[in-house]
């Protein structure tokens, strides 16, 4: 068997590139004692990635250069000698951008093949859930009747927010990159609009949909966006901010809130948080969210494509916004 997997190579100066990273082909290592080799299947592609390349201090460390790229993944255990799994195991953990991973075992999860198809154990069921679910309900706190307002709205996390927010008796708008986006969040998502921000000026779509002001705001963008959305806040409005994609890439500072006194005028918060703070109660997310998707209440797209190799290229999609969905790599064998 061999392993085929990117190791970082260099760090980027604006959109990573392929030479960003080192291409390897090698034999398959075996497990020894109380390890396992996993065969990934899907290998999730993230925004944050483009962060994680990055050297310095954040909510976790850089990768190094010459390590494997950091990446979630779901695979089957094809060998083991862990007590705690066996062989035809499905499992999900960060498995790294290569096809076959040795693991000990650690932030290790077994999955049910039966209860949900491997793929949604990346998007509604995986780290994306996670994050709509405790972003939305803990930081942001909705109440039934809030005005709430969703960028990157069909994105992995935006689009669980929303039906979140629907399911929460609150009013969900979102904004959206291009025309089938903005149809696909109001007829398939349950929002109550959407702002195609590619059409022109974002604040009349704003001023349009939230005519009353904004409660809560889950910010995914960052930008020109968040600085729009807080000239609308209400009165104690929550801005919960998951991530900032229209900056990752910059070359230049980060461009930051400038309208910021909104908060103070209107008595407003804004926070951010990390997934991995909730860690100990995702099983909770999961029984919830695989109960509303029982009950038709909850939806995903997963926006999948084939092949390891096409990585670097594939990443790209998400600065672009050219993804429909959760993106992640279906792995050949």
């Amino acid at each position: 068997m061999i392993n085929k997997r990117f190791r970082l190579a260099a760090r980027p100066v604006g959109l990573p590139k392929r030479s960003d990273w080192t291409y390897e082909e090698l034999p398959v290592a075996e497990p020894k004692d109380g390890e396992l080799l996993i065969r990934s299947l899907y290998i999730s592609l993230d925004p944050a990635m483009r962060g994680w390349m990055n050297a310095g201090k954040s909510y976790v460390p850089p990768v190094e250069i010459g390590d494997v790229m950091r990446a979630g993944a779901v695979g089957e255990v094809i060998a083991s000698r862990h007590p705690d799994f066996k062989a035809g195991d499905y499992v999900s953990g960060m498995l790294g951008m290569q096809t076959h991973a040795i693991s000990n075992g650690r932030n290790l999860f077994k999955l049910d093949a039966q209860a949900a198809p491997l793929p949604k154990y990346l998007s509604v069921l995986g780290m994306t859930g996670m994050t709509a679910y405790f972003g939305f309900l803990d930081v942001g706190l909705p109440k039934p009747g809030d005005t709430v307002l969703v960028s990157a709205a069909t994105g992995a996390v935006g689009s669980i927010v929303g039906q979140i927010a629907k399911i929460k008796g609150c009013r969900p708008v979102g904004i959206a990159g291009g025309r089938a986006k903005c149809e696909y969040a109001v007829s398939d998502l349950g929002f109550a609009g959407c702002i195609d921000y590619k059409r022109g000026p974002i604040f009349p779509g704003i001023a349009q949909h939230c005519p009353e002001g904004i409660d809560v705001y889950f910010d995914n963008v960052g930008g020109e966006i968040l600085d729009a959305v807080l000239t609308r806040i209400r009165l104690h409005a929550r801005i919960v901010i998951c991530g900032a994609i229209s900056q990752y890439n910059n070359t230049t500072p980060i461009q930051g809130p400038k309208n910021y006194m909104s908060l103070l005028v209107n008595r407003a918060r804004m926070e951010g948080f990390v997934v991995f703070d909730f860690a100990a109660r995702y099983a909770e997310a999961i029984h919830q969210m695989s109960q509303w998707m029982k009950e038709g209440l909850l939806v995903s797209k997963e926006d999948i494509v084939d092949g390891i190799e096409t990585f670097p290229e594939t990443l790209l999609k998400l600065y672009a916004g050219e993804n429909f969905g959760k993106l992640m790599l279906r792995v050949a064998h």
